[in-house]
């Protein structure tokens, strides 16, 4: 599931061509603070792969799908650290953006790398023109309203929300949005790949709950115990440590089985047997043993 760099080359790519402009310097550093170094690029691996196992005909369309799901998701990073928000010191090992640079830039940041993320599909040559709607479609779905991260933020502003609902919102939009846009990114039905990215996203939310209560800030590069702090939906406090990793494990096998027929299937049923054993936090996976 490692199209890693191709990723890195396209983001690279993506910034350098804002940054040759006259814009202001101090936005184009908070957006290259944003976007490197990168954390796991989970997200766009898995678009990438998907790509991959469905013949991958035209690699500028992988590539710049996986790059719009990246700078989608790290836009979300950026508001979502915000003091009206999480008020997140670090983020990835680092400062984020908003201490780095003040709460105004992070969010223009934000902004603007939601912007970007769609300026990279609609480049000349990126994708063919008769995929570039559907990818379009794919991608603001992922991230808008009434399912996309966006509403999975504003869950967190309801005074109740079903822990589902949130999850699928929260990460499985853009999880699912990964999936179908790398099938649409080779010409095929994205629709069929849905189901393994929603089920992806909500186990990689399961396991985030896990890590918030059970690692500590250093080997995850963020705050932890904010769930508790913020009185945010988590699988760890509804279902307890044990109910949540079952759940966890429930979720990782439902979601490797529903990947649709496709000429990679095999490898990369392979590959995310790998990527999922990594979810669980390395202290709770001692403990299990």
């Amino acid at each position: 599931m490692d199209g890693t760099p191709r990723i890195e080359a396209a983001l690279q790519a993506a910034l350098a061509g804002w940054e040759r402009a006259s814009g202001p310097p101090r936005l184009a550093a908070a957006l290259r603070h944003a976007v490197f170094p990168g954390g796991a690029r989970i997200r766009p691996r898995l678009c990438w792969a998907v790509a991959a196992a469905c013949g991958a005909d035209h690699p500028a369309a992988a590539d710049a799908a996986a790059a719009s799901i990246e700078l989608m998701h790290c836009a979300s990073l950026v508001h979502d650290d915000l003091p009206c928000f999480d008020d997140a010191s670090t983020r990835r090992g680092k400062p984020s953006v908003h201490r780095a640079y003040g709460e105004r830039l992070a969010v223009l940041a934000g902004d603007a790398l939601i912007v970007l993320a769609f300026d990279v599909l609609a480049r000349p040559r990126a994708c063919p023109p008769d995929r570039l709607a559907s990818l379009l479609r794919i991608v603001s779905h992922g991230v808008g309203m009434p399912h996309g991260i966006v509403a999975g933020q504003a869950w967190e502003c309801e005074p109740r929300v079903v822990l589902a609902d949130y999850q699928q919102a929260k990460t499985g939009a853009l999880f699912a949005a990964a999936t179908m846009a790398g099938a649409a990114a080779t010409g095929a039905d994205p629709e069929p790949w849905r189901l393994l990215g929603a089920r992806l996203g909500e186990a990689y939310q399961v396991a985030d709950d896990l890590r918030d209560v059970a690692c500590d800030s250093a080997e995850i590069g963020k705050p932890t115990g904010r769930d508790a702090a913020l009185g945010r939906p988590s699988a760890a406090g509804e279902l307890g440590i044990a109910g949540a990793l079952q759940r966890l494990e429930g979720l990782v096998a439902a979601a490797i089985g529903s990947i649709p027929p496709c000429p990679g299937r095999a490898a990369l049923t392979e590959a995310m047997l790998v990527e999922t054993q990594r979810l669980v936090p390395k202290e709770l996976a001692r403990r299990a043993a």
